[in-house]
């Protein structure tokens, strides 16, 4: 526990030592879990975002509930929200928001852990302070839904328990919502989100998702898996390639009727007993889905650009056009950022960033030509 009175002198110092950075930007009281006091975390300090606007030719709402994450007409986005990862969330929603044809008309879908260090309610309110005009809505993960299936990892943070929430959107999310882009939180979108929006899902596809046949589809299972002759039948009829799962679009109708939350739990569950694959969220995802996944351009996602998931060196873009950069593997750019150690491709997400840090460069912001600036609240709990 933190005392108030040594808090309230922490922040006095820092004000009086940094005061360009105190102009212009939000930081909120946290109740600490399992504690009784209040105090004030510096860190948690962002910088209020451009307020983007529709254009003249942007649709209006289909159901007479605009803003609600029931209209259809709304580009739908599912994140999760964790004080670990918020820095990258908020540069994510803002990339995506700054570059959107059509920006209030994109309703963001954040996932909370219950039993996050910054509680569900404070993050809501640190969004909402953030992206004052953003149509949103927060809703709490329990972590023990999963935590009970979830096996040792490469890379201890892939097994966080939200790391896992894709596996229950379905659950999770109104039952209104039928279709859902889920990104993960160190994403940068360079293009207008609805494009990828409005790709179809052909036949009974329940997901699409940039695929990746060159890369070697036998390295995300065991030895044990592929000498089993009963485990490796299941891609028998199937001729599978690889995708990462940063990046989908979700048919969560299709989802909901073909249980495929219980199909994956169903995999995670024999990892429990005998271990087939050692990458946390990923491997299930491509057991039930593999080979029957909707090809998305690979623009829609330039992964990997935090390395692997030992090292997290730098990496270059892959060839061809980008329309969102995806940091994944263990180097994050406001790590390496903060660190005076960063990667060529780091400066590219750092423009969104909306860190105190950067509060100064905010002004010069602009949004695309077809958005304008204005307001209009969305705040949902």
């Amino acid at each position: 526990m933190i005392p108030t009175r040594f808090s309230a002198a922490v922040l006095l110092f820092l004000s009086l030592l940094l005061p360009s950075l105190c102009l212009g930007i939000r930081s909120f009281r946290i109740r600490v879990v399992g504690e009784d006091d209040e105090f004030e975390v510096p860190w948690l300090r962002f910088a209020e975002a451009p307020d983007y606007r529709n254009g003249a030719d942007c649709p209006v709402s289909t159901d007479g509930e605009f803003g609600s994450s029931c209209d259809t007409s709304l580009v739908h986005i599912a994140m999760t929200l964790d004080s670990e990862y918020l820095r990258g969330s908020m540069a994510a929603v803002h990339s995506v928001l700054r570059h959107a044809s059509c920006p209030e008309h994109v309703f963001f879908h954040f996932i909370s852990a219950e039993f996050d260090p910054v509680s569900p309610r404070v993050l809501t309110q640190l969004v909402r302070s953030t992206f004052p005009s953003l149509n949103f809505k927060v809703y709490i993960f329990r972590e023990d839904a999963v935590i009970n299936l979830i096996s040792s990892s490469i890379r201890q943070a892939l097994e966080n328990p939200l790391n896992y929430a894709r596996n229950y959107l379905g659950d999770i999310l109104d039952r209104c919502v039928e279709r859902v882009i889920y990104l993960d939180s160190d994403v940068i979108v360079v293009d207008d989100i609805r494009k990828l929006w409005d790709i179809p899902l052909s036949g009974n596809r329940v997901i699409g998702a940039p695929e990746y046949c060159h890369a070697n589809f036998t390295k995300y299972f065991t030895d044990s898996f592929w000498s089993d002759p009963v485990l490796s039948r299941v891609f028998a009829s199937r001729k599978p390639c690889y995708f990462n799962t940063g990046v989908m679009v979700m048919d969560l109708e299709r989802w909901r009727e073909g249980s495929y939350r219980k199909r994956i739990e169903n995999w995670m569950e024999l990892q429990r007993k005998k271990r087939i694959y050692d990458l946390g969220s990923l491997p299930p995802f491509l057991l039930v889905f593999g080979g029957n996944v909707e090809p998305v351009h690979h623009r829609w996602n330039q992964h990997g650009l935090g390395g692997d998931n030992v090292r997290g060196s730098c990496r270059p873009l892959h060839p061809g056009p980008v329309s969102l950069l995806h940091w994944s593997g263990k180097g994050k750019p406001w790590v390496r950022l903060d660190a005076k150690k960063p990667c060529t491709l780091d400066s590219l997400w750092e423009p969104y960033d909306l860190y105190r840090a950067n509060v100064q460069t905010l002004g010069s912001s602009s949004p695309t030509s077809s958005s304008t600036l204005v307001g209009n609240s969305g705040y949902f709990l």
